[in-house]
């Protein structure tokens, strides 16, 4: 079977299993994972869908996440929306009933349900902000290797393309939030204007004047939410022939007016309390914090609640110029590959040997759902040594206060992101991390009779 036949055929599994297309009320996907929202939960066949020759894992959330792996998940995410028919006719109230039912049912926190919003936000932007992060990282390396004159053309030009996209990166934000809170997107991409501009330095509030960007993502989410409810509240009350000219307008007066009056403030107070709060934990708990920060990240990795820390790393760098939380939560996945090496070591089960060999290159370059939904976690007790792993890796880094420039995927490319006198001290992290979560999965993490499922 060639891999564009297995790409269809798994798409039209997973579909059966869900119910069928009449029972799809939408669905995307993220580097690793296809999130589908059914109607109805109880139409799903979640074992079966675990069973599928393809499917690493499946995370019960507010959208039921397939977990696929790094490129797999894009060719199958076009072969199931090739299946999927245009234009179909939902009954929204019984969707929203039955939405409602389901969540009900998972008893789904609000926290849950807000942190999944933020990643729905944030996910779409997830290649953008590798590629230009990476772009920014690999030009910072070479300049201070000296191949390459700062002030030279190329090595501007290469700063301006890897650098564009923090510099707008609040209108991005802006249109996802107002998409994903039911406003129409290019609303939400002039509210992140209205925190970017730089004639707002000119004005003056309360004595004081206002800073661009003062508030930062954090500005433009309260914004832009603001404009999608906004929009939504008036078109409910405006007549159908003037509304292409009443609901925008009066949606973008009524948010300036709050973006600079409320907005700004608030989110530049949220802002500082969030930067000077994790830099007191990281400076006070200092190897304690990072052991816990490191061991504590897979659980959020399982979840899918991950996505939600996106905005807190991006503000770092916009307020203080780096992160010193994203090396040690990126300890995580080195922990994941050093239990994976050792269980890879001690197993005489050829199954599970091919399982690991195919989640260690990804492992290695940072994408850690293969391993921990094919392997540790299936598992058991490898999954808990290797948060421990990721816990001493986490706590070296806190130590020497490692930090990044920009986010993007952990792992061996991290380093690309981290500030260049660091990339040394990053790196022993990561091979600390290898060597912990080896030596505790094989000291006392795993017995082959364990792995019984992958007989």
């Amino acid at each position: 079977m060639s891999k564009e036949a297995f790409y269809q055929s798994l798409a039209k599994d997973i579909l059966d299993n869900c119910g069928g297309s009449s029972n799809i009320s939408g669905f995307t996907h993220c580097m690793t994972r296809l999130r589908i929202t059914p109607l109805d939960r109880d139409k799903t066949d979640i074992e079966a869908l675990k069973r599928l020759d393809g499917v690493i894992g499946v995370v019960e959330a507010e959208t039921l996440q397939i977990i696929l792996g790094t490129g797999v998940v894009n060719h199958v995410a076009d072969a199931f929306a090739k299946l999927m028919p245009s234009g179909k006719n939902i009954d929204l109230k019984e969707a929203a009933s039955r939405k409602k039912a389901d969540l009900n049912r998972k008893n789904t926190t609000p926290i849950k349900l807000f942190l999944r919003k933020i990643s729905s936000i944030f996910i779409p932007l997830i290649p953008a902000l590798i590629a230009s992060g990476l772009i920014t990282g690999i030009t910072k390396a070479v300049i201070q290797a000296g191949w390459l004159p700062k002030e030279s053309q190329i090595a501007l030009i290469l700063t301006v393309i890897g650098s564009g996209l923090f510099a707008y990166l609040g209108v991005l934000v802006g249109i996802n939030a107002a998409k994903e809170f039911g406003g129409t997107p290019a609303m939400g991409g002039l509210a992140g204007i209205l925190i970017l501009n730089p004639e707002i330095a000119n004005i003056s509030l309360f004595g004081e004047n206002l800073l661009p960007g003062r508030g930062g993502l954090i500005g433009v989410l309260f914004a832009a939410v603001f404009i999608a409810y906004t929009e939504r509240f008036i078109r409910k009350h405006v007549h159908q022939s003037i509304d292409i000219i009443v609901t925008p307008t009066l949606s973008l007066l009524i948010t300036g007016l709050v973006t600079y009056v409320v907005f700004i403030p608030a989110g530049g107070f949220i802002s500082d309390l969030i930067t000077s709060g994790l830099l007191s934990l990281l400076n006070i708990g200092g190897v304690l914090s990072g052991f816990v920060l490191g061991a504590a990240f897979l659980p959020l990795v399982v979840t899918g609640l991950h996505q939600g820390l996106t905005p807190v790393h991006l503000e770092l760098i916009r307020s203080i110029g780096d992160d010193p939380l994203l090396p040690i939560l990126a300890m995580g996945g080195a922990g994941q590959v050093g239990a994976a090496f050792a269980i890879f070591m001690k197993t005489k089960k050829a199954s599970l040997k091919r399982a690991i060999g195919g989640g260690l290159p990804s492992g290695l370059l940072g994408i850690g759902e293969p391993l921990i939904f094919g392997v540790t976690l299936p598992l058991g007790r490898p999954f808990l040594t290797a948060c421990l792993g990721a816990g001493i890796g986490g706590a070296f880094q806190a130590h020497f206060q490692v930090a990044t420039f920009s986010i993007g995927v952990s792992g061996l490319p991290l380093s690309f992101l981290v500030q260049p006198a660091q990339i040394v001290l990053y790196i022993i992290g990561l091979f600390i991390s290898y060597a912990a979560g080896f030596v505790f999965t094989y000291a006392f993490g795993f017995k082959d009779d364990m792995a019984a499922e992958f007989e």
